[in-house]
């Protein structure tokens, strides 16, 4: 099978300075795959080298099937600028600017896939509320439901669950499961290990370099999570050594 997305002695970095160190994985087409690696493994930073922000200093990423057009990107919620005077249904109905482009005018029928997306992620009644005003937990659905109206084939997610409450927490992961059962590629930045275990299939591990890929179950051992805290650790030095520290 072609994989979705494969990772070709990939070297990414800032200021010449690498933060992922020659990664070579597939990622299986369909499949649901937590990230996952202690802080400054390069976790983030590889996803923006799959969106095309950050260009490979080696290697490169190939999409199979797929290409970058395919693609719904959730940020992490700190890069969001929550100041911006945007209502609920503005920020959500931008997941059709694939189709109206960024100065189209919302018709009837793009209205009623707005209001049911809204409605998927449990914010009816939000429509009209300034993203200022709203809890990161109600942030975070708005911004799901914008990715619902992306209807893209690889969704990467940073960091989605992070300073949400329980119930939105799992309201959101039952759209993530709904996504990985339409056949869709997932891939999220985690940090909660038991969350991992219990709804992620697939777990890719980075310390700057490949630590496992595979089966969950597999890849977080206590030796490979040992392995590393140890691997990052040693990379805690100057930026000329490791380069700097990415999520």
């Amino acid at each position: 099978m072609i994989p979705a997305l494969a990772f070709q002695n990939l070297t990414l970095g800032y200021d010449r300075h690498p933060a992922v160190h020659h990664l070579q994985a597939e990622i299986a087409e369909g499949s649901l795959t937590a990230i996952v690696g202690p802080n400054g493994a390069g976790k983030s930073t590889l996803l923006k080298g799959v969106i095309g922000t950050l260009a490979p200093l080696e290697g490169r990423v190939s999409f199979g099937p797929l290409s970058r057009e395919d693609i719904a990107y959730l940020p992490q919620q700190s890069d969001i600028d929550r100041s911006f005077p945007l209502s609920v249904v503005d920020l959500v109905a931008m997941g059709l600017w694939h189709e109206i482009g960024p100065f189209g005018r919302l018709k009837a029928r793009h209205r009623d896939r707005v209001a049911k997306a809204i409605s998927a992620v449990g914010l009816t009644g939000f429509d009209a509320r300034p993203i200022g005003s709203l809890s990161g937990g109600q942030m975070q659905r708005a911004l799901f439901a914008r990715l619902l109206l992306q209807d893209a084939r690889l969704v990467l997610l940073d960091e989605p669950f992070t300073a949400i409450d329980m119930r939105t927490m799992a309201d959101l992961i039952g759209v993530v499961r709904r996504w990985h059962g339409e056949g869709r590629t997932v891939l999220a930045v985690l940090h909660d290990i038991e969350t991992v275990r219990a709804h992620f299939p697939q777990t890719l591990m980075l310390a700057r370099e490949l630590v496992a890929h595979g089966p969950t179950a597999q890849v977080l051992t206590a030796e490979n999570q040992f392995r590393a805290r140890q691997m990052c650790e040693a990379c805690a030095g100057p930026p000329h050594v490791c380069g700097r520290s990415a999520a």
